[in-house]
């Protein structure tokens, strides 16, 4: 097991061939071969009771949190699992993940703050300078134009925002390659209750970054190409025709976006802590969502509902005073018409962008991390191996 930063990818991982609810194998505490089962010791994750016998000579004590229940009818509870750190040692709950996400950055706010802060104020002012001074004005409408002239203005239009939109995107994608290599080091710290400070975090990273990028990239390369499989038959042939098989053809390429995106999701923590490849890591996160493919899909959904909460709350009132101190913005958004905002509000409104880069980052990349924790547990006993790690008594290999 390799404890920095993350835990180095089994050397024969049972999720090649173990579906979700096949029972683990169990890493005894008197170091025998982990495949095999312990009589001394219950699967990892699994709720069965411990006996209230005495041990036999020879037989080593259970691990902390088997200890025997109230005896009694309606008084047995199930034990609880080691917890080293921002997480319970066994297959985590919806809100088991949510709360160590959040614990994380509470337990690690100075790193977690220096690493957010950081990149999302180099990100916000980059768009900002972006914004005023290298892209140039949206191009004229006119609402009364028709046929030729009309086209023409929508296609000048749907240029223009492309251009807007592909600098703010690119620089989104580099924060978040930054930020979430450096905050899944911080996580699988967490987890093993170690400290760790943002130059530990960034050593750790740094080297992983190129990959990180690479699959970046190559995942909006898939999700591109996918789309314009989708939607390129129902223009080519045009006409109203063309029309609804392009609409056809969008919600197909959705269908199978979601889909794959969810099967790659955990590909990122793979990269990072088992120093996989790319080609690698992309394998890995499918072996790992295999059979949970669902549940992955929720938990990932509901983050992204969170954050987009977040935004809100965040975003509206900072959106509100940016256009009333920017002189007649606030009458120009009441009445639909269109104005050019100047830097009050473009600054305000990039204050506010930062403040919601702060929490949902951390928010999103712990989630992720901690998910792919979990679906190692389920599937690989992966819990053992971390209470190894954090030094737990009782886990600890003996020859």
């Amino acid at each position: 097991m390799n404890n920095t930063p993350g835990w180095a990818s089994p050397g024969s991982a049972p999720s090649d061939d173990q579906e979700p609810g096949v029972p683990r194998p169990s890493g005894p505490a008197d170091g025998s071969p982990a495949g095999n089962w312990s009589s001394a010791q219950p699967p990892a994750g699994q709720w069965s009771p411990p006996s209230a016998s005495t041990p036999g000579p020879g037989v080593p004590p259970p691990p902390p949190g088997w200890g025997v229940p109230p005896q009694g009818p309606g008084r047995y509870h199930p034990p609880t699992a080691a917890k080293p750190g921002v997480i319970p040692l066994r297959p985590l709950g919806v809100g088991e993940i949510l709360d160590g996400a959040v614990s994380a950055m509470r337990a690690h706010w100075r790193t977690v703050l220096g690493i957010t802060l950081a990149v999302s104020v180099v990100a916000q002012t980059a768009n900002l300078l972006i914004q005023r001074y290298l892209l140039p004005d949206p191009p004229a409408i006119d609402r009364n134009a028709t046929g030729s002239e009309a086209l023409r203005q929508a296609s000048e239009a749907f240029r223009s925002s492309l251009l807007n939109t592909t600098p703010p995107m690119l620089i989104g994608m580099l924060a978040t390659i930054f930020t979430t290599a450096v905050l899944t080091v911080v996580i699988s710290r967490s987890v093993l209750g170690r400290p760790v400070t943002l130059g530990d975090a960034w050593a750790e990273a740094r080297s992983r970054l190129l990959p990180l990028l690479g699959l970046t990239v190559l995942l909006a390369l898939i999700a591109g190409a996918i789309m314009t499989v989708g939607i390129l038959p129902g223009f080519l042939l045009g006409d109203t025709a063309g029309v609804g098989l392009a609409f056809l053809g969008l919600l197909a390429a959705i269908v199978v976006f979601l889909w794959l995106m969810v099967r790659l999701s955990l590909a990122s923590p793979a990269l990072m802590l088992e120093r996989q490849s790319i080609a690698s890591s992309m394998r890995r996160s499918a072996k790992l969502v295999r059979g949970a493919w669902w549940r992955v899909f929720g938990i990932l959904a509901l983050t992204v509902l969170l954050t987009f909460v977040v935004t809100l709350v965040i975003g509206i009132p900072f959106g509100l005073i940016a256009a009333s101190v920017d002189g007649g913005g606030l009458s120009a958004f009441a009445t639909g018409e269109t104005t050019e905002f100047g830097w009050p509000f473009l600054i305000v409104s990039a204050i506010g962008d930062v403040v919601i880069s702060t929490i949902t980052y951390p928010l999103s990349a712990g989630v992720v991390a901690l998910l792919y924790v979990d679906q190692r547990i389920r599937r690989e006993a992966l819990d053992l191996e971390l209470a190894r790690a954090a030094g737990l008594p009782g886990y600890d290999d003996r020859s």
